[in-house]
């Protein structure tokens, strides 16, 4: 049975995303830093695949992840660098559309945190928009709804063991 995502707005410029595992942070860590995992589960709703998963994990390191509408070709892109990463607890990042200016005012600044008590992991995803009408836009797109669905197959993955 999928977990549910707990979705709120702490201030007017972010978005907070929490949710439960039932896996050691250290598998969801790995889940999140390795391209070979993260193109298995990081796909939305069903029907998208991502043709391109590149993961430079270090500070100053960049990431990029293109996601394809396998049914009409359709394709959209993210970017950006990571800015702190202290395994397997906590990786900030910035994050912007392909094609969209990079850098200060125009990034989201994006942090991943995961807590471990007794084998279970609470993952807490904060993004911080450049101003709310950044974040209204991304909240009206779906995002947290396709966040659900790759943390649902995230969580069958792990469940399953199927990370070879």
């Amino acid at each position: 049975m999928p977990r549910p995502v707990h979705v709120t707005t702490p201030n007017d410029r972010e978005i907070r995303v929490t949710r439960e595992f039932d896996a050691p942070r250290s598998l969801v860590w790995e889940c999140h830093t390795r391209p070979e995992h993260v193109r298995r589960w990081m796909l939305g709703p069903d029907g998208w695949s991502m043709p391109v998963c590149e993961i430079d994990l270090e500070v100053g390191g960049r990431y990029r992840h293109v996601w394809r509408n396998d049914a009409d070709g359709s394709q959209f892109g993210f970017r950006g660098q990571y800015r702190e990463i202290v395994a397997p607890a906590r990786l900030v990042h910035s994050e912007n559309w392909d094609g969209a200016p990079e850098g200060e005012g125009n990034d989201a600044i994006c942090t991943l945190t995961l807590t471990e008590k007794a084998g279970r992991t609470t993952l807490t995803y904060s993004m911080l928009f450049p101003s709310r009408e950044v974040r209204d836009q991304a909240l009206q797109s779906g995002m947290t709804d396709g966040m659900a669905a790759g943390y649902d197959r995230l969580d069958a993955i792990m469940t399953a063991q199927s990370l070879a």
